[in-house]
């Protein structure tokens, strides 16, 4: 890989814009859902001050929201591309942007409970690479607040204080529980971003990945994409609203994917995402120049 400086500098700009600036099916999903309060309403007056924050932020070139979260980059590469120097030019890109402003310096040493100056760190950003019979490379980001991120939960069926079995049915209870269990917590409205399979770790990946779905995207799987409708649904029907201050729009959308899994373990892992749905991706050719945006 060459051309360090380039790759280094479009890679700031993938950050700088998904920390300041809201993607537009997240955008329009929050338009919608304000059209669904009742005017003069808790639930509207909270849509309308997300919606002039989303403004602000973009007029302003300032981070959407305070926690800029943990930073999960998915790679698409060329065979044989050189992914360690992409590491490093990733990682020299999210200490600029540390260093400008556009992320918090919220990286914590577990053990000592330092900060890291730079985000730069053990497991920080995160990495996720697929090599593909491709001339470009893809690139996508996932910036995930620490407030949503604690109201993820997994479950393993049967669980008999839900009544859930190993089942599609004992998949939506687990949905509807994961949602009731966060009320107002996490930021609401957000996104959910379900795993049906795989293990405990395989789960958590798989259901974040979800993410990089857009709103109005429905599942391949026809069985799956009538299950996220009628989880929708079924959120709206609770009442727990922005913030869990009561209102519809408790979630803007619903995404499930499934793995594989052994016999012995069914897995039903469900992660959360805010209102602040900090998403973007890029097309990079293979010296780091851009090609185009794909949110």
């Amino acid at each position: 890989m060459k051309n360090h400086v380039q790759w280094e500098s479009s890679l700031f700009e993938l950050i700088r814009r998904t920390s300041v600036d809201l993607p537009c099916d997240i955008e329009q999903g929050l338009r919608r859902a304000c059209k669904t309060e009742k005017k003069a309403s808790r639930a509207r007056w909270i849509l309308e001050t997300l919606l002039e924050n989303v403004q602000k932020a973009r007029d302003k070139d300032a981070p959407l929201c305070q926690d800029t979260g943990s930073l999960i980059f998915y790679f698409q590469v060329p065979v044989g591309f050189d992914t360690n120097a992409l590491v490093s030019a990733t990682r020299l890109a999210v200490a600029r942007a540390t260093r400008l402003g556009y992320l918090r310096q919220n990286t914590i040493d577990s053990v000592s409970g330092a900060a890291c100056a730079t985000n730069v760190a053990y497991g920080a950003p995160t990495f996720y690479f697929e090599q593909c019979a491709r001339g470009t490379v893809d690139v996508r980001l996932l910036m995930k607040g620490g407030g949503c991120e604690n109201v993820g939960k997994q479950y393993s069926l049967p669980d008999e204080s839900l009544g859930a079995g190993r089942d599609l049915e004992g998949v939506r209870r687990c949905v509807l529980d994961a949602v009731i269990s966060a009320q107002g917590n996490g930021c609401a409205p957000g996104i959910l971003g379900v795993c049906i399979g795989g293990d405990r770790a395989t789960g958590y990946e798989c259901s974040k990945s979800q993410f990089l779905r857009k709103l109005d995207d429905k599942s391949s799987v026809k069985i799956l994409a009538r299950l996220e409708d009628r989880l929708l649904k079924e959120s709206k029907a609770l009442e727990i609203g922005p913030m869990g201050l009561g209102g519809n729009a408790a979630l803007l959308g619903i995404k499930i994917g499934s793995m594989s899994r052994v016999p012995a373990s069914f897995f039903v892992t469900v992660s959360y995402m805010c209102w602040a749905f900090r998403r973007r991706g890029a097309v990079l050719t293979v010296r780091g120049g851009f090609k185009k945006w794909l949110y």
